[in-house]
């Protein structure tokens, strides 16, 4: 079973789904997704929101070894990404020498604002964390006690780990930037990291048609393949 979490937004609840759908469709394996909603981890979770943190998963998303039993493997991704290719492939890719595994981007943000109006933080390993591929057994220093008080850059930074050997890397085909990265056809998964097309401001992003016809396909489920429902007679 491929475990996979998602992040999830209270303000764009839609983004979560989509980025689901586009997982289960494409996908050749059984995959088991959560969504990280905080009102699922009262009691776990109990991290005051920070003023420079820009969704509701900015570190809870640390608690994936933990909420997987701090057993086998889990992936994590943020929500406002699709999945274009099989989630299988990145499964495969699993190294037993690394605690977790990364695309190692490097990525300094030239903008100081993105999605509604929320601060663009820069640090170093910018969007690392972003999709993880968690070799859990090795992560057991992400407790809720650890999650909960830690700093953000000790979090996104991976000192957790102590040492950054432990860090693998996977190609970056698995989290392409949008609007960052040299625009290609065949990618895996797209990040709208700055905001995407189920944002006003950003219809013209780069992937947007990608993304709405997901989201169509999950609004309209006889497009997808399933017959109408029958009308009722008289």
């Amino acid at each position: 079973m491929i475990r996979v979490f998602i992040g999830y937004s209270r303000a764009a609840p839609v983004v979560s789904s989509v980025a689901a759908l586009s997982i289960n469709r494409r996908a050749s394996k059984p995959v088991a997704i959560t969504h990280l909603a905080l009102n699922q981890l009262e009691g776990i979770y109990t991290r005051p929101r920070h003023e420079l943190q820009s969704t509701d998963f900015s570190f809870s998303r640390f608690l994936t070894p933990y909420l997987a039993g701090f057993q086998d493997w889990a992936i994590f991704m943020d929500d406002d990404m699709l999945v274009l290719d099989d989630i299988a492939k990145l499964w495969a890719l699993r190294d037993d020498r690394y605690a977790v595994q990364v695309v190692k981007h490097h990525h300094v943000p030239k903008e100081d604002v993105k999605f509604l109006g929320k601060a663009q933080t820069k640090y170093e390993k910018k969007n690392w964390s972003s999709v993880m591929l968690f070799n859990c057994a090795k992560c057991t220093a992400l407790t809720p006690d650890y999650v909960n008080s830690a700093t953000g850059l000790e979090l996104h930074q991976f000192k957790w780990l102590g040492n950054d050997n432990l860090i693998g890397e996977i190609p970056h085909r698995w989290n392409h930037l949008a609007d960052y990265d040299p625009f290609e056809k065949d990618v895996s998964i797209v990040h709208y990291t700055i905001g995407g097309p189920y944002y006003d401001d950003f219809r013209d992003c780069s992937y947007a048609k990608e993304w709405l016809d997901e989201r169509h396909l999950m609004n309209h489920c006889d497009q997808a393949g399933a017959k109408k429902p029958a009308k009722a007679a008289g």
